[in-house]
C-alpha cells in the first residue's frame, strides 16, 4: 500500500488497444487485472488506438495514439499526405509528453516486433520507437511484456523494431521464437525471460459439456457436436503484398469448401472472428455456404471466445489468440496456421501436430488432420488441462518478475514484510 507521504506510482499502457483486436484488448485486460491486484494504488492510464472504448471497457483515462485521425487510412491527395507528415511530427512531442508523466510505461503483450501481417515502417513501429526513445530520456521505465517478435524483411521497419527493443527497459516474450529473432535482429536478449501469452492469465469460463456420443460421417468416427471456426481477413505477410489477393482467395477457397465439408456431415459450425477487419470473410462464408448449421457468434471480448470454443467439440481456427481462447478452454483444436507464433503456441500446448497452412488451405488434407484430431479427442484434453496448468504458475513467475522490474519500491516493501513475518515466526518458536 502506499503510504500518505508517498506519491502512487503511475503507470501508461501503450498500444493498438480498443481498436477492434480482441486479442490486443485480452492482453491490455490480463496486465490491468495484474495491476490491480499486485499494485492497487498505481494510477494508470492509456495511450491508445481506441481510448473511448478503452476509457469506457476498462474504466481508465485514455488519450489517441495519433495526432492525425487518418492515420491507418490510405493517403492519396497532397491535404492526406501533408497531415500524415504533420502528424509523425506532433506524435514526437505528443508522445515525449505522454510518457514523461509517468514512471512506468507498459506495452502488453500484441505482436509489437513482428511484421507477419502487412506492416508499415512509419505506422506503429515508429511510434513504438518514439516511445521507448523518450523512456529513454526522461527516464521512465519502459516494458515491453509478453510480446511477440519475428524476422523482418523490411530494413526501415527492421532498424525501428530494432531499436525500440535495445531502448526498453525490460523485455519478455511469449515464446522462444520471439526472443531468437530479437537477437538475430541484434538486440541483446541474454536477461530477458519467455513466457506463456498474457492472455492465458484471463479468467477460465466454465467448460462447455461436449454434446453427444461418437459416430460416423465423412469426416470420420469422432465427436458429432459444434465445431467452431475462427476466420481471418488473411492476406498473407508484410512480404507478400505481391500475391496478396491470391492468397486471400486460396484461404477463403479452402475454408469455405471445409465448412461445407462440415455441413454435409449435420455439424453445427460457429464461425469466429478476432478483429472487426474479419467480418467480411465471415459474409463471404455464410453467403457460399447457405445453411442454417452455419452461424456467426458476436464476439466483443477474449471472454465471448472463450465461451463460445469451450462449448465446442472441436475448434479450427486462424488468428492466434482464437487459438489461445480454445487451448485456454482445453477444447481440441486445429491450427490454420499464418506465422511461426501459431506453430511455437500448439507445440507449447502439446497439439504440434494439429497445424495447417493458412498461405495454401487444403480443405481434402485439413479434413484428414481434423478426423485425426477428432479421433485423439480425450486425450487432448487431458494435455491440455495438464498444459494450462504448467502455463498459470508460469505467469504468475511473469509478474513476479514485472514487480521486481518495474516497482522496486513494491518490491522491496513485500521483502521487508516477508522478512518480518520470518522473524517473528522465528521469535514465536523460540519463546514455545
Amino acid at each position: 500500500m502506499t503510504s500518505a507521504d508517498e506519491t502512487p506510482v503511475r503507470v501508461g499502457v501503450f498500444g493498438l488497444l480498443g481498436s477492434g483486436n480482441l486479442g490486443n484488448d485480452g492482453s491490455l485486460e490480463a496486465v490491468l487485472g495484474y495491476l490491480r491486484a499486485e499494485h492497487p494504488d498505481a494510477v494508470v492510464d492509456a495511450l491508445c488506438g481506441g481510448p473511448e472504448v478503452v476509457a469506457t471497457r476498462y474504466a481508465i483515462p485514455a488519450t489517441r495514439l495519433h495526432w492525425y485521425r487518418g492515420e491507418y487510412r490510405t493517403a492519396s491527395r497532397a491535404g492526406a499526405i501533408a497531415g500524415k507528415g504533420l502528424g509523425k511530427l506532433v506524435d514526437a512531442f505528443r508522445t515525449a509528453a505522454w510518457v514523461r508523466r509517468h514512471d512506468v510505461v507498459i506495452v502488453p503483450g500484441m505482436g509489437v516486433l513482428e511484421a507477419t501481417l502487412p506492416l508499415r515502417p512509419w505506422g506503429f513501429p515508429y511510434a513504438l520507437f518514439l516511445l521507448c526513445a523518450s523512456g529513454r530520456l526522461f527516464g521512465t521505465r519502459v516494458a515491453l511484456v509478453g510480446v511477440g517478435a519475428a524476422a523482418i524483411g523490411n530494413r526501415p521497419t527492421r532498424t525501428l523494431v530494432r531499436w525500440s527493443a535495445r531502448l526498453a527497459a525490460y523485455r519478455s516474450y511469449r515464446d522462444a521464437q520471439s526472443r531468437d529473432a530479437m537477437r538475430e535482429m541484434g538486440v541483446d536478449t541474454a536477461r530477458d525471460e519467455v513466457y506463456p501469452d498474457l492472455a492465458f492469465a484471463l479468467p477460465t469460463p466454465s467448460a462447455g459439456v461436449p454434446s453427444g456420443p461418437p459416430g460416423p460421417g465423412p469426416t470420420g468416427p469422432g465427436p458429432t457436436g459444434p465445431v467452431c471456426v475462427g476466420v481471418m481477413d488473411f492476406h498473407g505477410g508484410d512480404d507478400d503484398r505481391a500475391r496478396a489477393e491470391e492468397i486471400h482467395l486460396r484461404y477463403l477457397d479452402g475454408t469455405t469448401r471445409f465448412v461445407r465439408a462440415l455441413v454435409e456431415d449435420g455439424r453445427p459450425v460457429r464461425l469466429l472472428t478476432g478483429d472487426e477487419c474479419d467480418a467480411p470473410v465471415v459474409a463471404a462464408i455464410l453467403d457460399a455456404v447457405d445453411s442454417p448449421l452455419v452461424t456467426a457468434a458476436e464476439a466483443a471480448s477474449l471472454a465471448d471466445l472463450m465461451k463460445e470454443t469451450a462449448a465446442a467439440d472441436t475448434v479450427v481456427a486462424t488468428r492466434y489468440h482464437n487459438l489461445i481462447c480454445a487451448l485456454k478452454v482445453g477444447t481440441p483444436t486445429l491450427a490454420l496456421s499464418y506465422a511461426a507464433k501459431s506453430d511455437a503456441l500448439m507445440d507449447r500446448m502439446g497439439l504440434g501436430a494439429y497445424c495447417h497452412p493458412a498461405r495454401e488451405v487444403d480443405a481434402d488434407r485439413l479434413i484428414e488432420q481434423f478426423r485425426a484430431l477428432e479421433q485423439r479427442s480425450a486425450e487432448l484434453r487431458r494435455t491440455l488441462t495438464e498444459r494450462n496448468l504448467v502455463a498459470a504458475r508460469q505467469l504468475e513467475d511473469q509478474f513476479t518478475e514485472l514487480t521486481a522490474a518495474l516497482f522496486p519500491a513494491a518490491n522491496q516493501a513485500n521483502a521487508n514484510a516477508n522478512a518480518n513475518a520470518n522473524a517473528n515466526a522465528h521469535a514465536r518458536q523460540e519463546a514455545s
